[in-house]
């Protein structure tokens, strides 16, 4: 009997032992034992558009409907600290926004987060377009490097925003095909820019009006900072034909702001006061 080259035993001695490993692996689970080898993530969709939330209030759909953004939220806690979040303190303001708005009927009314969830800031407003809302406005809470600062600002698409995104917006009008009921797809490029510019122009008007009506309606029930509105280029405010205001409703590094804020008295002075802007603004500004 002719005995095996020593060459090959020098390979099948290697290949033995690692038969055996896995043999008492699977067994035994010696090598791996307390621990896994396959760790599972869930990963969000590759690609697409995030869902949209649920509309609140009448069933009639010719009823105004308002969509309203709790700035923050997920890993981003925005201002504050643990005691004192901002991502949480939006978040109760929407919703007591909400809950006023449905209890007096006529309006509806969506959330683009009704909890503790991450979203882009072209998503917010993105999520009111989509729903073809009558009117957006997003919450948040100011900070400052000191304590000294206080009360709420109002503000709106400032005109050099508006300019600086005219072009994007004509172009991005065009891949939509519609704005305000005109087909850009069927115009020029410069009928496109020029319609854009006149839907930015309108828009800004009416959502000047809706700030306005925050600052009168809440005189009296909240502090504001600045008597007179305000205007920065937000992304959240860039839509075109939707009229949008960014509320920073204090100034949660303000210990008696941020105090007011979490409060059931400041959530109830806020939604009251806001809620009355907005049937207000409807009333002068009938959807459709």
């Amino acid at each position: 009997m002719r005995r095996a080259p020593p060459f090959i035993l020098l390979l099948l001695i290697p290949v033995a032992v690692l038969a055996g490993l896995v043999w008492l692996d699977s067994a035994f689970g010696f090598a791996g034992r307390g621990r896994d080898y396959v760790i599972r993530l869930d990963l969000p969709p590759p690609a697409g558009e995030v869902g949209l939330p649920p509309i609140e209030g009448p069933l009639d759909p010719s009823r105004p409907l308002v969509v309203i953004d709790a700035g923050h939220g997920g890993f981003d806690p925005g201002a504050g600290s643990e005691r004192v979040r901002e991502k949480d303190v939006t978040l109760a303001l929407a919703r007591a926004l909400r809950d006023r708005l449905i209890e007096g009927g006529g309006v509806r009314v969506a959330l683009t987060r009704g909890d503790d969830k991450f979203l882009v800031l072209e998503e917010r407003a993105g999520i009111a377009r989509r729903l073809k809302a009558d009117l957006f406005i997003s919450i948040h809470a100011d900070a400052a490097p000191t304590d000294e600062a206080s009360g709420g600002t109002v503000y709106v698409l400032s005109e050099r925003g508006s300019n600086q995104t005219a072009a994007l917006l004509a172009e991005k009008e065009n891949r939509a095909n519609v704005i305000n009921g005109v087909q850009l797809s069927r115009q020029s490029g410069d009928v496109s820019s020029i319609l854009v510019d006149l839907a930015q122009r309108e828009t800004l008007a009416q959502s000047e009006d809706f700030a306005a009506l925050i600052l009168r309606e809440g005189r009296g029930e909240m502090r504001f900072r600045e008597s007179a509105i305000q205007s920065a280029a937000f992304i959240v405010l860039k839509s075109a034909d939707l009229p949008s205001v960014l509320f920073e409703a204090g100034y949660i590094t303000n210990p008696e702001d941020a105090t007011w804020l979490k409060s059931g008295e400041g959530r109830d002075a806020f939604s009251k006061s806001v809620a009355q802007a907005i049937r207000v603004y409807f009333a002068r500004h009938q959807p459709g």
